[in-house]
Formats: C-alpha cells, sequence, structure tokens
C-alpha cells in the first residue's frame, strides 16, 4: 500500500526532470545555433582576414593550450558533481541542516578548479613556450598571446561556481544567457582587431592579438553574466561547520580529516579519480591537434582549423548540448536513493527510472543513427558544391577540402560516442572509472598508431581524422557493452537492436543517393563550380540540383518517421503535454 504514492512521486520527478531536460536542451542548442549563426557571418569576414599561418598558431595551438587547462583543470569536478548535487532542486529552501551542509561542502568543490587551475596554466604555458617551433615562436607578439590566452582561462576557471550552480539546479537560462553573449563577444572583438590591423601597413601584425584578445574577451563578459545573474559566489573554499567526532575517524589519514573540513569527501575523491582520468581522456579529445602541431606546417594547421570549424559545427550546435543534458539528465534520474546509499548493498535504483533510462537512450541512439545516415548520404554529394561557398580561395590549396570530406564520416561516430560517454560518466564508480582510464590508454595507443601509420600511407592531414573515427569505434564499442552490463546487472530488458535503423529507411537512403550522385545535373553543377567558382552558386544549375536534394531528404525524413519516428514518440517514457 505505501509503494504506489512513492511511485507515483518517482514518476511525477521524473517527468519534471524529463521537461526541464528537455527545456535545458533546447535552450543549449537555440544558443549553439543562434550564436553560431551570428558567428558564422562574422567567421566569414574573419577567415578571410586571418592568413592560414595566423588562424593555424591560434586555432590549433593556442586553443590546444587553453582546452588543456580547462580540461585538466575542471572536468572531473564538473561531472562529480553532476552526480552529487541534489535530485529535487527544492531543497534549497527546506532549510535543514544537513542539506545546508551539503550545498555548503559542493559550493566548496566547485571551487577547486581554480585552486587547480593555477600550476596546471604555468605548467601548460611554460612547457608550449619551451617545446614551440621557432616559425610560432617568431610570430609578432607570440608571447603578449600566449600570456594572454592563459590569463583567459584562468578567468574562465573563475566562472566554474556559478556554472557547476547553474548546472546543478538546471538553471539553463542563465548559462544561454552568459555565453550566447561570450561568443558574440569574442568573435566581434576578434574580427575588429583584425580589420584595423589590415589597414595598417604591416597588415597582419596583430593576427595573434586578435585571436588572444578575443578569448579574453570571452571568458571576461560570460564571468560578468553570471555574476549579474546569480551573485557573487565564493571563491575560495571555506570551512564547514563542526562535525561530530565519529565523522571524522582517528583511523583516518591525514588527507581525509583535512578535507573532510571543507568538502564532502566522496565527491572530492570521485572529481580527483576523474581529474586524473581526464589526463589520458584530454589526449584522445585532442590528439589530433597533438600530432598536427608536429607533422604539418602552419599553413596546413590553418587548413585543417578552418575545416574542423565547419565540420564541428553539427557537433557544437547539437551533439554537444545533447550530451551535457544528458550527464545531467541520467546523474538525476539514475542517482541512488537515499535508503540505498545508507545501506552496504551498494547502489540500488528504481525500477521505473532504470526503465526510463534505458528507453530514452535508446530513443537517443537511434534517432541519432537516423541523422548519421543522412548525413553521410546528403553531406557527400552536395560538399563539394559548397567547398567554394564555405572556404575562403587562400585556404582551397590547403588540406581543408579533404579534411572536411572526411569529416562527413566523423560525425556519426562522434554522436553516437558523446551520448554513451554521457551514461557512462553518470553511472560508473570510481572502480569503473578506473578500469576505463586503462581502457583509454589502449585506445590512446590505437589513435596514435592510427594516425602514425595513415600518415606514413600518404594520407596527410586527413589521417587524423581516419584515425579519430577509429578511436572513437573502439570507445563507443567499450561504452556500449559497459551500459549492456549495468542492464542486465539490474535486470533490466536493453536491446540495441530496437534503435537500429529499419530497412525501409536505409533503403530509401540509398536510393536517393543513387538519384542524386549519378545523375547529369550533379556533374554538371561540380563542372560549374570549379570553372566559374563562387558566382555559380546562385546558377539554375545549381539551384536546381540542391531543390532536387531537399526534396529527396524529405522523402527519406518521412520513411524515417512512418517505420521508427512515431513509434519512438508513443513509447516515449513520460508524456510531453
Amino acid at each position: 500500500m505505501n509503494q504506489q504514492p512513492s511511485l507515483g512521486r518517482s514518476r511525477d520527478r521524473d517527468g519534471g526532470l524529463l521537461k526541464r531536460s528537455l527545456t535545458s536542451l533546447f535552450s543549449l542548442m537555440g544558443l549553439q545555433l543562434g550564436s553560431r549563426l551570428l558567428t558564422f557571418v562574422l567567421n566569414q569576414a574573419l577567415f578571410r582576414l586571418a592568413s592560414p599561418k595566423a588562424y593555424g598558431t591560434a586555432a590549433i595551438q593556442f586553443e590546444l593550450i587553453l582546452s588543456t587547462i580547462l580540461f585538466l583543470s575542471r572536468e572531473g569536478v564538473r561531472n562529480a558533481l553532476l552526480r552529487a548535487w541534489p535530485r529535487d532542486t527544492t531543497i534549497h529552501t527546506q532549510g535543514s541542516a544537513s542539506n545546508d551542509d551539503h550545498i555548503h561542502a559542493l559550493t566548496n568543490l566547485s571551487a577547486l578548479p581554480i585552486i587547480l587551475g593555477v600550476p596546471v596554466s604555468l605548467a601548460t604555458a611554460v612547457a608550449y613556450a619551451t617545446l614551440a617551433s621557432i616559425d610560432v615562436r617568431h610570430q609578432p607578439y607570440f608571447h603578449v598571446a600566449l600570456s594572454a590566452y592563459v590569463f583567459a582561462a584562468l578567468s574562465e576557471l573563475f566562472n566554474e561556481p556559478m556554472h557547476n550552480r547553474a548546472m546543478g539546479e538546471v538553471r539553463t537560462g542563465a548559462r544561454v544567457r552568459a555565453e550566447g553573449l561570450g561568443i558574440t563577444c569574442k568573435t566581434l572583438v576578434t574580427y575588429l582587431v583584425l580589420l584595423y590591423d589590415s589597414t595598417r601597413p604591416e597588415s597582419g601584425e596583430f593576427a595573434l592579438v586578435a585571436f588572444a584578445l578575443g578569448q579574453l574577451a570571452y571568458s571576461v563578459v560570460v564571468f560578468f553574466s553570471y555574476v549579474y545573474q546569480m551573485g557573487y559566489p565564493t571563491f575560495w573554499p571555506t570551512r564547514l561547520p563542526a562535525r561530530q567526532s565519529s565523522d571524522v575517524a582517528a583511523s583516518r589519514s591525514t588527507f581525509y580529516r583535512i578535507a573532510s573540513q571543507y568538502f564532502d569527501v566522496s565527491s572530492l575523491y570521485l572529481s580527483l579519480t576523474m581529474t586524473g582520468q581526464s589526463l589520458v581522456k584530454h589526449i584522445l579529445t585532442e590528439g589530433d591537434k597533438i600530432i598536427l602541431s608536429w607533422w604539418s606546417d602552419l599553413e596546413d594547421q590553418g587548413g585543417y582549423a578552418i575545416a574542423v570549424n565547419y565540420g564541428s559545427l553539427v557537433a557544437r550546435i547539437f551533439f554537444q548540448p545533447l550530451e551535457e543534458i544528458c550527464r545531467v539528465y541520467f546523474s538525476r534520474i539514475l542517482c541512488p536513493t537515499a535508503e540505498a546509499k545508507s545501506t552496504s548493498t551498494g547502489a540500488q535504483f528504481d525500477r521505473h527510472s532504470l526503465c526510463q533510462a534505458s528507453q530514452m537512450l535508446l530513443s537517443l541512439v537511434s534517432i541519432q543513427l537516423a541523422c548519421s545516415v543522412l548525413v553521410i548520404v546528403f553531406a557527400t554529394v552536395y560538399l563539394p558544391i559548397f567547398l567554394h561557398l564555405l572556404l575562403p580561395s587562400q585556404y582551397l590549396s590547403t588540406s581543408a577540402p579533404k579534411v572536411l570530406a572526411a569529416w562527413v564520416w566523423y560525425i556519426p561516430a562522434l554522436a553516437i560516442n558523446g551520448v554513451l560517454e554521457a551514461f557512462f560518466s553518470s553511472i560508473a564508480t570510481s572502480q569503473d572509472l578506473r578500469r576505463q582510464s586503462r581502457w583509454l590508454v589502449g585506445f590512446s595507443v590505437v589513435f596514435i598508431l592510427s594516425a602514425i601509420g595513415f600518415y606514413t600511407s600518404g594520407f596527410g592531414d586527413v589521417s587524423l581524422v581516419y584515425a579519430n573515427i577509429i578511436n572513437l569505434a573502439v570507445r563507443i564499442i567499450h561504452a556500449a557493452q559497459y551500459t549492456s552490463t549495468f542492464f542486465n546487472r539490474h535486470k533490466t530488458a536493453h536491446r540495441w537492436n530496437a534503435s537500429m535503423p529499419t530497412w525501409q529507411f536505409l533503403l530509401a537512403a540509398v536510393i536517393c543517393y543513387l538519384a542524386i550522385s549519378t545523375t547529369s545535373i550533379h556533374h554538371q553543377a561540380i563542372i560549374l563550380l570549379q570553372t566559374e567558382g563562387r558566382g555559380a552558386i546562385l546558377s539554375t544549375v545549381v539551384i536546381s540540383h540542391v531543390a532536387q536534394g531537399v526534396g529527396m531528404g524529405l522523402c527519406c525524413v518521412a520513411t524515417w518517421w512512418l517505420t521508427s519516428g512515431r513509434y519512438l514518440v508513443k513509447r516515449a517514457p513520460i508524456k510531453i503535454d
């Protein structure tokens, strides 16, 4: 008799969580779409003002410095806080001492990236300044730009207490406004400095400084936007209220006794474990930039960077917000109950939550597989047509066209891996994370050997994309096996074949591909663009060819909806009114 109301409250809570998660997802996608459309226009002018050499240094090497500092300093803490933050956002208004202490401990943990960021920034900057090639270091104002990037990274770490609070409370609006304004200001500042630099007699002298000032503008604008919306946070951990002596046993280590005075120790250990794992994961994530910095000249680095900038638009607009919301959603819905945490039997999950998580994961993978098929079918046909529209003329002779063509095959692997690893990071124990760290070392070896093999075979910079595809494929297999084991262990049905595209949809996609790529209008459009360049975009031949693709694409979408899409909606775990 007592279980039914509890189940009803569970469903209401999960339904509210799903609605908030979907709202957050659409808001983040709106942020990415709006900001990317605005910055896309500015970037078109920016790419034409910056030389491939300067853009390669900023977009590959300086961005590598920035991501290294941020990833190693904050990634583990972010993931740990998502899992430790109270499931019920109304917990702040309850006023109990235990809840206040818990929030206080999590707030202290949010400040940890600031402390970690100082030594990580100094070590990264010194190592890069020492190892950078002579061509890079001899560019005008190199050390000034490098210092500005490091300072921008440290400034961005000061946003972490506010960012983690916004993510924990699912306050997506604050983040959307802060990051949207920051991205816009970053691109605008970079463009204005480059525009000023182009009017000077020694054009190109301030190119690196322009990108550095743009990154610094982003960090500062996001910080003050967060402060305006959420108030000043605590930037340094403060001592927690005095605890009972049983909480800090005399047998514990000195580190435990000191840490327990400021942090929730279990969350601290989890964040440190994830931070240690971040080093290996960072090598995998940024391995292409690391290898590219050694193998390619600066001009080709610029070509690779602009290709990745365009190729990753889909990933940044759709996949990145989806991955972040999945981390929040699965961390909350699969958070063990308080009763389970207090027992010694390990984490116990509500069966309704397990079924809902399984259905949601299968639905997401199913949608992403269908979208991946559409991307491969239509992007491979129409990419040669839009190359002249996307790429400035000085980049057509670099590796950019080939890298963009390879990215078409990279996008599906990126999409599936993001969702599966978001699920993994939401439920993995410390033991699971340590086991995955060993696997990540193996994945790093696979990536490096694949990249070197492709390079020595003459594939050029495209080698990095193919190596990343192989790397992500192995990681997808590992994450899928872990997910299946997790649901089987908790006796929940989870069948991956339910997420596979239907044969009717695949047949429609193949027919559309053949119908588009084998027609004479396709070959006429490519020849016309190769001979006349960007001016042929508005020709009758090209417009007719694009219209044909739109019609075929709508046919594929309709086939998907009739064969699987509407059934995904019907079996959705929670109905959205």
